[in-house]
């Protein structure tokens, strides 16, 4: 995406990159190309994993398929009033125990959640929306999509181009920019918890 009007500024040096991915909500409705979500799950592939076992898994639905309808369907109203003009729901899932032994894997959910970040920041470089919902039936759409139940349901992200904040709910629209972050004190601690 494009930097914006009251773009973020970080006290240390950091890229662009960071600074300029956000989560808009306003989206066109039109279709996204396969090629185009393809590149988005391929950075996805390359991020790091505990054993490099990679448990994330990504299920998608373009708009105007059954299973879109279906999982908009699951999505809480207040998610849904945007969410419409989606051009692609995917859900996200990792795998809870290690392919390699069948133990446990205490890193499934981090790892999945770094192959996420890799996924919206690769959709922000290629000018695309990616927007995380938390809001939706877990269960209905475990059952929707056939998901084993040796794999954790972890959001589901909406996909699409940008469209126009003036579509948004007026609630939204007074939203619809990158919001702030933390300072460093209150997120970093230096030799224990504070």
């Amino acid at each position: 995406m494009q930097a914006h009007d009251n773009q973020r500024k970080s006290v240390y040096p950091i890229s662009p990159i960071f600074l300029n991915r956000w989560s808009p909500r306003a989206m066109s409705g039109e279709p996204i190309t396969d090629e185009q979500l393809m590149t988005l799950f391929e950075a996805a592939r390359f991020a790091p994993s505990a054993f490099n076992e990679q448990p994330w898994r990504f299920i998608y639905a373009h708009k105007d398929t059954q299973v879109f309808t279906e999982l908009f369907n699951s999505i809480v109203p207040f998610n849904q009033t945007w969410a419409h003009a989606a051009a692609v729901l995917v859900v996200v899932v990792s795998k809870s125990v290690f392919e390699r032994n069948g133990k446990v894997s205490q890193t499934a959910s981090f790892d999945t959640g770094a192959a996420c970040m890799s996924l919206a920041l690769q959709g922000s470089i290629d000018g695309l929306v990616v927007h995380a919902i938390a809001g939706f039936d877990y269960e209905g759409v475990r059952t929707l999509l056939r998901i084993p139940v040796e794999y954790t349901i972890e959001v589901m992200f909406a996909v699409g181009k940008p469209g126009k904040v003036e579509d948004l709910p007026i609630e939204l629209q007074t939203r619809e920019k990158p919001s702030g972050r933390k300072v460093l004190e209150e997120i970093v601690f230096k030799d224990v918890f504070e």
